[in-house]
């Protein structure tokens, strides 16, 4: 895989709005969208930091959203597809490798922990059943391949949907250099081209991380399991405030120097 198929390039950008993990909550991201319309202007980029899917009740409804809101930027003078940009999060990393449970070597135990993440909204959203599942599991890979079939299947039949998934990157940065979004951490003892699961399961270390990571000013984040709110450090950024667990959906805007300078709550 190329680095232009990893890693999204974010250029020309005066400011950056970041969207957090959001979690099936498509009240929260309409709202959240109808304020950034009136906020945008010339010059900003938009990037959803992951974790569009799992343990909200309106997935199919938050991918619609997105896929909506971008034709409707891209449209505006000036603008250009690659001005919006999707990283894969958690919950689509769990999802992709539900599509392929025929080929876990304990199909039933990585199902029930997905299960146990959040995964089962997802299910829902493409016509899935928990307790099917794990039938299928039980039943053998040609069981499970049927069912997994027909997951994938019914994503396709939704505009949109199976080409997004097809179409996230594991991080973002601008063509400055200034600024590298990620969906939940980094391995800061690995180069960006060497970064692999830590970028969507996270690590203790992002909170503390005490110097430039590779250059950039600031590293900022989408999802953190404690779902503490805005918090910024001299080198992170933060802005999980717990969507999909009762808290609000959080835009942030950020300035070239990585400080953020506007903010939606939704």
């Amino acid at each position: 895989m190329s680095d232009r198929d990893k890693f999204a390039v974010l250029r020309k950008c005066q400011r950056v709005w970041a969207v957090a993990a959001i979690h099936g909550e498509a009240k929260r991201l309409h709202a959240m969208h109808d304020e950034l319309d009136r906020r945008f202007v010339a010059g900003d980029r938009l990037i959803y930091l992951g974790n569009y899917l799992g343990h909200g009740s309106d997935v199919r409804a938050t991918l619609d959203a997105m896929l909506a809101f971008r034709r409707e930027l891209i449209a505006r003078p000036g603008m250009f597809a690659a001005d919006v940009a999707y990283l894969r999060g958690s919950q689509e990393e769990m999802w992709q490798k539900l599509l392929q449970l025929q080929f876990a070597p304990n199909p039933r135990e990585v199902f029930a922990w997905m299960i146990e993440h959040g995964a089962g909204a997802t299910l829902a959203a493409y016509g899935g059943d928990i307790q099917q599942g794990f039938v299928c599991t039980r039943d053998g890979p040609l069981a499970i391949t049927r069912w997994t079939g027909k997951l994938r299947t019914a994503m396709q039949g939704l505009p949109g949907h199976y080409a997004l998934m097809s179409a996230l990157r594991r991080a973002a940065y601008t063509d400055d250099g200034a600024l590298l979004f990620v969906h939940a951490g980094l391995d800061p003892d690995r180069p960006l081209s060497a970064q692999s699961d830590s970028l969507w399961w996270g690590t203790g270390s992002f909170a503390r991380l005490d110097r430039p990571y590779g250059g950039f000013i600031r590293v900022v984040r989408g999802f953190d399991r404690a779902h503490p709110g805005v918090q910024t450090s001299q080198f992170t950024a933060s802005i999980d405030a717990g969507c999909g667990f009762g808290g609000p959906l959080v835009a942030a805007c950020f300035d070239r120097r990585g400080e953020i300078i506007d903010m939606i709550e939704a």
